[in-house]
């Protein structure tokens, strides 16, 4: 019989959306636009359609763990995601599996506060993100409140320009010691503005507001995966960057109704 060569694949921990806009379904969305297999650990389950989430139900730490030991060590998961993880057992649960896996690039999507500013995990859970999860990451990849929030500057009122954004890159790259894409969904500026920081400096990756998008519901999660996707294919972090970045903008210009006043991202 003959060899034959094996594919990479991505993991997304992250929690299901029933909507099929965001979470595990937009990861596995994009995993498949770069032709990737894509493994899933579920870390919740939520109710919600592009206009809220009205219920969540964490996974059961010890099925989160299952879930891990039933992925890892046996599909090539060259790149992972994570996305929500409300659960601080959980968290310490993932983080102590990842760490015996330290050649799989990590984007740590490190969500915390929702568009509306509404806060997404307990205290605990966010101590255990910073302390357990966040110092094993390839990349980081928080909104600008969230960078806020993980240097230690939330609620500061200051401006939410690319400066800005550059500035909590730099702090929490030279932190964590792990590259930092602060993502600019959140900023004043004139288009849309991401900030790179990473052992070879600062990038600004900018893009043109998209006018009057159906959807984008789901660019967080969506840019993570891309991201996970591009590392798994050999790219560097700046190619990445660029490469995720193009991806959800794509998938924002796509974007189509799939019921009255409800859209979802576009295929890419």
């Amino acid at each position: 019989m003959m060899s034959q060569e094996i594919s990479p694949c991505c993991l997304t921990i992250a929690g299901s959306d029933s909507g099929g806009n965001a979470g595990v379904q937009a990861d596995l969305r994009a995993f498949h636009s770069y032709g990737l297999h894509g493994c899933t650990v579920f870390s919740a389950l939520t109710a919600q359609n592009p206009f809220g989430v009205s219920a969540i139900h964490n996974v059961p730490p010890s099925f989160v763990e299952a879930q891990l030991d039933a992925v890892l060590g046996v599909y090539n998961i060259k790149a992972l995601k994570t996305g929500m993880i409300s659960d601080a057992m959980s968290i310490s649960i993932i983080a102590g599996c990842l760490a015996s896996y330290p050649n799989i690039a990590k984007v740590i999507d490190p969500v915390m506060i929702a568009t509306s500013g509404a806060r997404l995990v307990s205290e605990e859970a966010l101590e255990m993100i910073v302390r357990r999860l966040v110092p094993l990451a390839t990349l980081i990849t928080p909104n600008l409140p969230e960078a806020e929030v993980l240097a230690g500057e939330a609620g500061s009122g200051r401006s939410s320009s690319a400066d800005r954004a550059e500035e909590l890159a730099v702090k929490l790259r030279d932190r964590f010691g792990c590259a930092v894409l602060v993502k600019g969904g959140h900023g004043d500026n004139a288009a849309a503005v991401d900030v790179l920081a990473s052992d070879c400096g600062i990038e600004r990756f900018e893009a043109a507001w998209v006018k009057k998008p159906i959807s984008t519901h789901g660019t967080g999660c969506s840019l993570a995966a891309a991201l996970a996707a591009e590392l798994a294919l050999g790219h560097d972090i700046h190619s990445a960057v660029r490469g995720a970045k193009a991806y959800v903008h794509q998938a924002i210009e796509k974007s189509y109704l799939v019921g009255p006043e409800c859209g979802v991202l576009g295929f890419v």
